[in-house]
């Protein structure tokens, strides 16, 4: 009896995970081809200026991206984005498990901690400008002072939130310090960790773009800005869909690298909605 049943549970799984499969893939795909269809009539029964249909954009995308301002403009943006989302990661994490595990630190930094999340990172530009210069560091520095809020306070909430009586067992266990950060309090606070770094995302490719908009002659945030002042407005919008594809690819490497980190997690729920 077993198993017969397990053979027909079986196919009848594989058989709900390709249809949920093809599902997503229709509503992935489906949307963004449903209104390129829309703007594309739009665009040919009432043509705009400042509105171009996709095929002009799609045609002043290949001629501006494609060649000499992909590794001049867009790979250094790129470059200044990943090393700024990797420092705002490490410093959040790290600086809010320290302020998490420590109390009184916690206590003496909140109300300092909240005064700064408050600032727009934005008006922090021209400080940054005046310190550091107009340098790649300054850009790397803004997105920084942005994107590290999300993560940093995320994991502040989750090493606090972790179960006592975990940390007792494990203090009963003579696990160090590090030992119970690295293998008990990292891994129960991982899924705000992971909140905090998709906000973090986000924010930082809005600052990416901002940072170079000041005190810049190149990058993605600058040439939208140069192709505005000139009334290159395919060309302008050419440069919003590329920040776009950017967002989708930092998303789609974001859920690849979740479904890894927090494996546990979602296993843990499936059991639970079963």
């Amino acid at each position: 009896m077993t198993l017969y049943t397990s053979t027909v549970v079986l196919p009848r799984r594989k058989s709900r995970l390709w249809a949920r499969l093809g599902e997503n893939t229709l509503y992935a795909v489906g949307l963004p081809i449903a209104l390129l269809v829309v703007w594309g009539i739009w665009g040919t029964v009432a043509p705009g200026r400042f509105f171009p249909g996709p095929v002009v954009i799609a045609e002043a995308f290949a001629k501006t991206w494609i060649g000499p301002a992909f590794t001049d403009d867009v790979l250094p943006s790129l470059g200044r984005l990943a090393l700024g989302i990797l420092l705002s990661v490490l410093i959040g994490i790290a600086g809010g498990a320290v302020i998490g595990r420590v109390r009184w630190l916690r206590d003496l930094l909140t109300p300092v901690l909240e005064f700064f999340r408050a600032i727009p990172p934005p008006a922090l530009i021209p400080i940054i400008a005046v310190l550091i210069g107009a340098t790649d560091s300054m850009k790397v520095v803004v997105i920084v002072a942005g994107a590290i809020w999300p993560v940093l306070l995320n994991t502040i909430d989750g090493v606090r939130s972790a179960d006592s009586v975990m940390q007792e067992t494990a203090r009963s266990f003579s696990l160090t310090t590090a030992q119970r950060i690295r293998y008990l309090i990292l891994p129960a606070a991982s899924p705000r960790i992971m909140a905090g770094v998709r906000q973090t995302l986000s924010i930082a490719l809005i600052l990416m773009v901002i940072s170079e908009m000041f005190y810049s002659s190149s990058g993605l945030g600058y040439q939208i800005v140069f192709f505005q002042r000139n009334y290159l407005i395919a060309e302008m919008w050419s440069g919003i869909v590329l920040l776009g594809l950017i967002g989708v690819l930092l998303a789609t490497v974001f859920g690849f690298v979740e479904r890894r980190v927090l494996r546990w997690y979602h296993g843990i729920r499936e059991v639970e909605r079963a």
